[in-house]
């Protein structure tokens, strides 16, 4: 056989941060097509297929499309013609890659639904040499419907490639010291800031169906060790509580919910609160519009009198340490 070989690059490693994924543009098109994307995942939408196919093209991809439209236009960095999310993903793996990157091991992002795809990615990082991928889905807390479902698209993605790379997958991190520490120290830096003391601290989650919890899923306990971890290191005499948000839908979801206990507060004294979001490793739609804009509109409606919301760890030093302490573990 005389036919020489191609020529094939080898012997790097490839880590690749997954977030959840956004829009392309705040166009009625894109979010629409964003949207089918994700209400297609069967571990999102755990319902009859078939029934959950009409009801998702003939109404939700209808209506909700304008309505969602309309959440990303009050957030949308337009000087970056960019959602949050992508935003600070991508400059998350940037400065992963200055910290740890070199000539054998590359740090790149990618989503679970939208662009850059985990296909495109996991393809363009073995076109570069990486015989070993370390994925790291930016989900503190472990659930069937955020990491399990970025697990299986890289499985997806693999189960169609000739020459596969080794493939290690970092965990849910909801208990790790730097992770903690980072939440913590965020809480301590905003209540330096203020003026005001806080009645309470509210730390919101983003919810999933009780009927998921009730299968198995281990999600609802890792958002209360979270919690509870955190308060053991700030030791401040300002409770913490633990809430659910970003419902959708009929069905019963984790409580106490968000926006409910929001409205309900001022009634019960606590006038005062600092918000923040511990399970999201960025801001985005659900903390930017829903929690900071929305979630204090109602609170003060209700008779609140302060409300701050308190950032993401975004692209922070603590977070890319967090990031650089769990690759390291693998590579």
């Amino acid at each position: 056989m005389n036919k020489k070989h191609p020529k094939i690059k080898f012997g790097k490693t490839g880590v690749l941060l997954i977030n959840l994924g956004t829009p392309d543009s705040t166009k009625w098109l894109d979010i629409r097509r964003y949207l089918k994307e994700f209400l297609s995942d069967r571990r999102v939408i755990e319902v009859n297929p078939i029934l959950w196919k009409i009801i998702l093209n003939l109404i939700i991809l209808t209506f909700r499309p304008s309505k969602t439209a309309k959440a990303y236009k009050k957030i949308w960095m337009r000087d970056k013609n960019m959602s949050p999310l992508r935003y600070y993903t991508q400059v998350q793996s940037l400065k992963l890659n200055k910290k740890i990157g070199n000539d054998k091991l590359i740090v790149d992002y990618a989503m679970r639904y939208g662009q850059p795809s985990i296909k495109s990615k996991i393809k363009d990082l073995k076109e570069k040499g990486c015989e070993n991928l370390v994925i790291l889905p930016l989900y503190p807390q472990y659930a069937a419907a955020t990491t399990a479902t970025v697990c299986d698209e890289v499985y997806r993605s693999l189960i169609k490639m000739r020459w596969q790379p080794s493939l290690q997958i970092i965990p849910h991190y909801e208990s790790e010291p730097l992770y903690i520490n980072a939440i913590s120290k965020s809480i301590e830096t905003k209540i330096s800031q203020i003026n005001w003391k806080p009645d309470i601290i509210m730390a919101s989650y983003h919810g999933i169906p009780k009927k998921y919890f009730e299968k198995g899923d281990p999600y609802h306990c890792y958002c209360h060790k979270t919690t509870r971890l955190i308060t053991e290191k700030i030791k401040s005499s300002i409770p913490i509580m633990t809430t659910f948000q970003s419902r959708f839908g009929p069905q019963e979801w984790l409580q106490p919910y968000t926006d409910k206990t929001l409205e309900k507060l001022p009634k019960e004294g606590k006038k005062n609160i600092l918000l923040i979001c511990p399970g999201f490793a960025s801001d985005c739609v659900e903390t930017l519009e829903e929690i900071s804009i929305e979630g204090k509109k109602s609170f003060m409606e209700a008779g609140g009198e302060n409300f701050d919301f308190i950032p993401c760890l975004n692209d922070s030093e603590e977070h890319i340490d967090l990031f650089s302490h769990l690759v390291n573990r693998y590579v």
